[in-house]
């Protein structure tokens, strides 16, 4: 008797994954624990293709722990009637299981195509916005001066405050001091390693104003926890207005070219 309820209990537990599994993902939206807003021209594309293949593994998920569940309650050992039989395979059922998957994948492969190459490869043709580097534990940013072209002795230099003109292309140098980071915008679903040695392009277009979360999203020490900064989209007035509230800011902490000369 007890090893009856020992099976029951099991294949109970075995059922409860895939019900409490589907039951999270039903009510989080309504408990604002889903995805974080989405404030970008990209983002609707990105989040639809997560949906469609969140729904595809789900179904077989849920497919697979019913069968676990209905073979541990059909197959109980206490309503064993005899010893157990084994089957060596069966070759037609092994090309399916494989073929299947396979079709999956490239299926999934084509279907994401235009997506990837939206926030991958079609580059704006323009000069870069700004230069993000990582840092640990900071992210460090360069604006072009009112020169407007950047890697010239006017330049802007900030730390974990970027601001962007909203609905218009930003296209960010990306690049790492040290170790390997990750810069993660979650709101604009932007997600790009910084490699060290390499300046990696990053581009996207916001589509709605506010302030949101900048985040390292690798491993890249024991601050890592701490690598976090503010984005800032604002309108192309305010985003003016800003600039050159910055450029004032560290034009008065530098030194007069005269009190230069006079110190050298």
């Amino acid at each position: 008797m007890g090893s009856r309820w020992t099976g029951i209990f099991w294949s109970f537990v075995f059922l409860a994954v895939p019900v409490l599994g589907v039951a999270t993902f039903a009510v989080a939206p309504a408990f604002d624990i889903w995805l974080p807003k989405d404030v970008s021209s990209d983002g609707a594309t990105i989040d639809s293709l997560f949906m469609f293949i969140l729904i595809l593994t789900g179904v077989v998920f849920v497919i697979t722990e019913g069968l676990l569940f209905w073979f541990l309650w059909k197959y109980d050992a206490a309503k064993a009637t005899g010893p157990a039989t084994y089957v060596h395979g069966n070759h037609t059922l092994e090309v399916v299981w494989a073929v299947i998957p396979a079709g999956v994948l490239l299926f999934l492969a084509i279907y994401q195509m235009n997506t990837w190459a939206n926030v991958k490869m079609r580059r704006p043709a323009m000069s870069p916005t700004l230069e993000v580097v990582g840092r640990q534990f900071e992210w460090r940013l360069r604006y072009p001066g009112r020169d407007g072209t950047l890697g010239t002795p006017d330049d802007l230099f900030l730390v974990n405050d970027l601001h962007v003109p909203v609905d218009e292309d930003i296209l960010i140098q990306l690049k790492s001091m040290d170790v390997l980071h990750s810069f993660f915008l979650p709101n604009l679903r932007v997600k790009q390693d910084a490699v060290p040695g390499m300046k990696i392009p990053v581009w996207f277009k916001a589509t709605q104003t506010g302030q949101f979360d900048i985040v390292c999203a690798e491993l890249c020490g024991w601050g890592h926890y701490k690598m976090a900064g503010q984005i800032t989209i604002e309108s192309r007035k305010d985003f003016n207005a800003w600039l050159e509230s910055m450029y004032a800011k560290q034009e008065a902490t530098q030194p007069e070219p005269a009190a230069v000369a006079l110190a050298e």
